[in-house]
């Protein structure tokens, strides 16, 4: 049985290392595959075998759970299409509750990663739960909020996003989805569609502790729409109309520490020819952002443009730096997740 298609996985890098560290493999005799009826799915596919349970009998619960945990941690699995065929014709889609119930045991002592690897292997055996999604989402949250590191809290901020948008598609009546993805817009910034997400959730929910939470930040969300709207209108090319709204918060304390204030204007500014404007706000950018290869990137091109040879060659010095220090950084974290590969 082969996969049709490779998923994106953000967060397997922490996750598949446990495969290797509390697993064996192992195939199924063929009198076993006779007497069980799954010759046509099991033939010559190797089962996991926890290595704290090899003094064990092997039931078939026990194959189970351990499939399910193995594609939890890799959804690309060599195996998983055998192994979700496996769980389905012996349990059924029933089997997807116990391991939700089990993962939020885990995520409620702290055990996100392993919550989100039994959350995982649940979607992939019924993608249309709505509680595998919700729960998902939320261990995913809890990993970056209590994790370390950019790359680490990044892939699962971003997992997290997208199982929330998937989970408001998939359940568009239910509002406790559109509740933590207003959250999740409002950490990348994206002040509109969160209050868009959160008016939502507004008209879905009745729980008066939570409406009210929500009605407070939709209130604080003004002007940071306002904001937003003129970085859309420098991104479509309307640079004037995104100076005239952006210029009126470079000297409001609010928000003239925002790096990407200063980061449009400087856009802005550059493309309406005006060099020595957009050079005032990239480098005010770059007071808020320091590693910000993008804001370097366009001093360059504006040093470069009018014969600055000495700040061209000092920011293109600091672009690969930064770049060259962000790979040893990956490779350090590779080397920490999957010591036995470095």
């Amino acid at each position: 049985m082969e996969k049709e298609q490779q998923f994106k996985d953000r967060i397997s890098d922490y996750l598949i290392p446990r495969i290797e560290e509390g697993f064996l493999f192992d195939e199924l005799s063929d009198n076993y595959l006779n007497r069980a009826g799954i010759g046509d799915i099991m033939k010559d596919v190797p089962v996991p075998i926890r290595r704290a349970e090899l003094d064990q009998g092997l039931s078939t619960l026990a194959i189970a759970r351990n499939m399910a945990y193995v594609i939890g941690c890799d959804i690309n699995f060599r195996y998983a299409e055998n192994y979700k065929a496996y769980i389905l014709r012996t349990f059924t889609a029933d089997f997807v509750k116990p391991l939700i119930n089990e993962g939020v045991d885990l995520a409620a002592h702290d055990s996100y990663e392993e919550a989100c690897i039994l959350f995982r292997a649940a979607i992939l055996l019924d993608p249309e739960n709505r509680d595998a999604f919700y729960c998902y989402g939320r261990a995913c949250k809890d990993a970056y909020e209590n994790g370390e590191g950019e790359e680490y809290v990044g892939r699962f901020k971003a997992e997290s996003l997208e199982t929330f948008e998937k989970l408001t598609l998939k359940a568009p009546d239910y509002d406790m989805g559109f509740y933590f993805l207003g959250f999740g817009y409002i950490n990348l910034g994206l002040y509109i569609k969160a209050k868009l997400t959160w008016d939502r959730f507004m008209e879905l929910s009745e729980d008066g502790e939570l409406r009210a939470e929500i009605r407070g930040l939709l209130d604080k969300l003004t002007e940071p729409c306002k904001i937003e709207e003129g970085y859309n209108a420098v991104l479509s090319g309307r640079y004037e109309e995104g100076i005239a709204i952006l210029s009126d918060y470079e000297d409001d304390e609010r928000f003239n520490t925002w790096w990407p204030l200063w980061y449009y204007l400087g856009v802005a500014y550059k493309g309406l020819e005006l060099p020595e404007e957009a050079e005032q706000r990239f480098l005010r950018a770059l007071q808020y952002s320091p590693s910000n290869t993008d804001v370097m990137g366009e001093l360059v091109e504006i040093y470069d443009a009018c014969g600055n040879e000495e700040k061209r060659l000092k920011y293109e010095k600091k672009i690969r730096i930064v770049r060259e220090n962000a790979e040893k950084d990956r490779e350090e974290k590779r080397a920490a997740v999957m010591p036995g590969l470095s």
